[in-house]
């Protein structure tokens, strides 16, 4: 089945590939491998959540924003390898968690993403992943994940075209 279809059967939208919030790039591309920038919650245009997990947003709103992070990290594969059927293999989840003090559930709030993935590409949505608690995030938003993956095939401008952004190492 194609990925766009089922991810919107399941009930989300896969967004526009967000803008970058700061100097960087939003992914970077390396023979196979994609490299994704940190993704925040951002919904049309807006952090739809802010906070610390444990304090100000509960663990299911941290597991929603988790999916709307990865949302916006499958928008930005889209615009890199201009088909998200081109996804080989998610290699790696990288999570970063705005925990309230003693807050110890990172796994669980990453646990929105990976389940997203799972979902969506069954066997190449298994991924090893890192979870990580941390005392701020930019805009206070409540979680930051990247993500690298394997394309399919080779990754040359010739297959995927010009990308409109980012850049790529061969």
């Amino acid at each position: 089945m194609e990925v766009e279809k089922k991810i919107k059967e399941m009930g989300f939208t896969l967004p526009p590939p967000p803008k970058p919030v700061g100097a960087y790039l939003p992914f970077v591309r390396t023979g196979n491998l994609v490299f994704i920038s940190g993704q925040l919650p951002f919904k049309e245009g807006k952090l739809i959540f802010k906070g610390k997990v444990g304090k100000d947003l509960t663990v299911e709103e941290g597991y929603r924003a988790a999916q709307q992070c990865t949302l916006n990290l499958l928008g930005i594969l889209k615009e890199a390898l201009g088909d998200l059927m081109k996804i080989k293999q998610v290699v790696m989840l990288m999570g970063y968690v705005n925990s309230a003090e003693g807050f110890t559930e990172q796994s669980k709030v990453l646990n929105g993403a990976s389940d997203l993935l799972l979902k969506i590409f069954g066997d190449k949505g298994k991924h090893s992943r890192l979870a990580i608690g941390v005392s701020e995030l930019p805009l206070n938003a409540p979680i930051e994940i990247s993500m690298i993956i394997e394309a399919t095939g080779g990754l040359d401008r010739k297959s995927l075209g010009e990308p409109k952004w980012g850049t790529e190492r061969k």
